[in-house]
């Protein structure tokens, strides 16, 4: 599919995005379209609709929405990540998309990593403090502080770690054009390379702010939780009681999530307040690890992405 001609961008709506593999994902309303550079320099185009799960109107509640979009969002990037991967490493072959089966495995060990390194590791790590006498038990402030600490330590370990991977360096840079032309649309300006260019790659929208809030509210409610919970009940047995804890932490991820979302839909909103300034500034700082600045090509295919989603019959 050829790349859509160059438009103004007046009264936008609102999108979101993701990097892929050599290219950029874009979502307008009910839409997603694809852009993928390939090997030989062209731009390869796909628009799908979106994958929804929530289709009930209860599902689309503030505080409740939250969790079903972190689902159907992990959903739409790793199908969007497969197609990249192909299209990049082998252009137009059929075939290569991830069965229903292959997708819900994909997830589950996606979460299941997800989980296990933010969650599981630093609560055992913290555990481990305990028994060195530097932390107090897990009904104390202490121990939580420590499991916060810990958390942040793993999560900028992480992604510092994968930035030296060229690839990932590439998708980052990949990243930065998908905000830059985000701005660019909401700025109403033309979407062209030249336009484009001098706008920030730091977007208080971004699914790395997600994760830091979604990192700091889990703090917070595991401290004030946690202990509550353990009043009501708590297993003798040392091994128990932590496993169960464990347990209780997981599940409250499905909160944690929902409040984590309205928090960034309030600070996406309101992004010239003073107080949404100061709630987007350490995700805005950290998105300066897990974006890079892009070049023109970049821009051009996150242009195409856009320009797909928001006008698909033209794709």
């Amino acid at each position: 599919m050829k790349l859509p001609g160059i438009l103004a961008l007046a009264a936008p709506q609102s999108v979101g995005g993701q990097a892929v593999i050599e290219g950029v994902m874009m979502r307008a309303r009910d839409t997603l379209a694809i852009a993928v550079r390939k090997a030989d320099g062209t731009i390869v185009t796909e628009v799908r609709p979106w994958f929804s799960l929530a289709r009930h109107p209860w599902l689309k509640k503030p505080f409740v929405r939250g969790f079903p979009v972190l689902l159907e969002t992990l959903v739409n990037g790793i199908k969007a990540l497969n197609f990249s991967a192909m299209q990049a490493a082998e252009g137009d072959e059929e075939g290569g998309e991830l069965t229903t089966w292959h997708l819900v495995l994909t997830m589950v060990l996606a979460l299941g990593a997800a989980l296990g390194l933010f969650v599981v590791l630093p609560h055992f790590l913290s555990v481990g403090l305990e028994l060195l006498g530097l932390a107090g038990d897990v009904d104390s402030l202490s121990f939580h502080l420590w499991d916060g600490c810990i958390k942040m330590a793993v999560f900028v370990g992480y992604i510092l770690a994968i930035s030296l991977i060229p690839d990932i360096r590439r998708v980052f840079e990949y990243h930065g054009a998908e905000h830059k032309v985000i701005w660019t649309w909401e700025s109403g300006k033309d979407l062209s390379p030249d336009a484009t260019r001098f706008f920030s790659r730091l977007h208080p929208r971004c699914g790395t702010a997600f994760l830091l809030f979604v990192l700091v509210v889990s703090i917070l409610l595991y401290a004030v939780l946690v202990p509550y919970l353990l009043t009501w009940y708590s297993p003798e047995h040392f091994l128990a009681k932590h496993l169960y804890i464990v347990g209780m932490k997981l599940f409250l991820m499905i909160p944690v999530s929902c409040i984590a979302y309205e928090m960034i839909k309030f600070a996406g909103k309101y992004s010239r307040n003073v107080l949404c300034k100061a709630l987007c500034w350490p995700g805005l700082m950290m998105q300066v690890l897990t974006t890079k600045e892009p070049d023109d090509s970049q821009i051009e295919v996150a242009i195409a992405a856009l320009q797909c989603a928001v006008n698909a019959e033209e794709c």
